[in-house]
């Protein structure tokens, strides 16, 4: 099973998540599940560096059960916080999507650090 975590700041700005395991919804290298939640999660991070111009932290460990870990910049401007919210909260409206119909695949959690 796929566990996201999503931490949002006291504001409820989301600052990270992290992405752990493996959906087992199918054959290695055919698991639908895995590769809509991989494209979503690269996509917005690569966005974030992209888009918002804002490097965010990142961390990966495919060997050991699948593994990414984002976590945005202490300082941005205004301009690049509001862009990766926006991408932040399309990944984790994306991912919902994807729980809907895959429940036993995928868990999510929103954590707000105070």
């Amino acid at each position: 099973m796929i566990k996201a975590v999503f931490q949002r700041d006291a504001a409820g700005s989301i600052f990270s998540f992290e992405l752990s395991g493996h959906a087992d919804a199918g054959e290695y290298g055919s698991d639908v599940v895995c590769a809509a939640v991989s494209a979503l999660a690269i996509s917005a991070t690569n966005g974030i560096d992209a888009l918002a111009g804002a490097t965010p932290s990142v961390q990966t460990d495919e060997s050991d059960g699948g593994y990414l870990a984002v976590e945005l910049p202490m300082y941005m401007t205004q301009e690049q916080n509001n862009i990766s919210q926006i991408l932040l909260e399309n990944l984790l409206l994306g991912l919902q999507a994807i729980q809907m119909e895959h429940t036993e695949n995928i868990t999510i959690q929103t954590l707000i650090k105070n």
